[in-house]
C-alpha cells in the first residue's frame, strides 16, 4: 500500500515551477499523490504562468483531478483519505486561517478534515511578512501538534527583509521526517 500524499497550493505563485517541480519526485518515491488548490490558484492567472497550464501540468503529473472547493476537500476527514498533507507553498493568509481555525477555503478545509485524523501536516512557507505580521502564526503552528515545517530561510533581506520561504528541494526529507512524527532540522536555514 502507497502513501498517500495531500499536494495542496496556495497562492504564492511565483514558487509554482518549484514546488510543483516536486511532484514527480514523490510519485518516483512511490507515493500517491492527491493535488488540492485553493480556489484563487486554481482560477487566477499572474505574470507566472496561467492557472489552466499549472492544472494540466498537475493533473498529469498525478493522474487525478484536482482537489479545488471546500465541497471537495471535506471527505478527506471523514473518509481518511490521507496518509500526510502538505501545502506548498503555504502564504501567510493560509497560514494565518489554520492558526485561527478558519475553514474557508479548500485548503484549509483539507487542513481541518486531514488534521481531525491526528495525521501528520506539512507546511512550506512561502510569505512576504514571515517575519512581521505572519511571525505570530507560524509561532502558533510551531507549537501545534502534527505539524511540521520544510525548511525555511529569508529569500531575499536586503529587499524583502520580512520575507521567507521554504526550500522545496527538502519537500521529500520533511515528509519523510514528519511521518516518522519529527521535524526536519534545522528547521530554519
Amino acid at each position: 500500500m502507497s502513501v498517500k500524499v495531500g499536494f495542496a497550493l496556495t497562492g504564492s505563485f511565483c514558487t509554482f515551477a518549484s514546488v510543483i517541480k516536486q511532484i514527480p519526485i514523490l510519485i518516483n518515491e512511490g507515493f500517491e499523490v492527491i493535488p488540492i488548490m485553493s480556489e484563487i490558484s486554481y482560477s487566477t492567472d499572474t505574470r507566472f504562468g496561467d492557472a489552466q497550464d499549472f492544472i494540466k501540468a498537475i493533473e498529469q503529473q498525478t493522474g487525478k483531478k484536482i482537489i479545488h472547493t471546500i465541497t471537495e476537500a471535506e471527505p478527506i476527514g471523514p473518509q481518511k483519505l490521507l496518509d500526510i498533507l502538505i501545502i506548498a507553498p503555504c502564504t501567510g493568509n493560509t497560514i494565518g486561517k489554520l492558526a485561527n481555525g478558519i475553514t474557508d477555503t479548500s485548503v484549509t478545509m483539507a487542513a481541518k478534515a486531514h488534521l481531525r485524523n491526528q495525521k501528520p501536516l506539512v507546511i512550506a512557507i512561502s510569505s512576504n511578512d514571515a517575519l512581521g505580521a505572519s511571525a505570530r502564526n507560524i509561532g502558533s503552528l510551531l507549537n501545534a501538534k502534527n505539524i511540521f515545517f520544510v525548511p525555511f530561510m529569508q529569500d531575499d533581506f536586503s529587499k524583502k527583509p520580512n520575507s521567507m520561504v521554504a526550500n522545496t528541494e527538502l519537500i521529500l526529507p520533511a515528509i519523510y521526517e514528519a511521518l516518522e512524527g519529527r521535524q526536519l532540522e534545522p528547521m530554519i536555514i
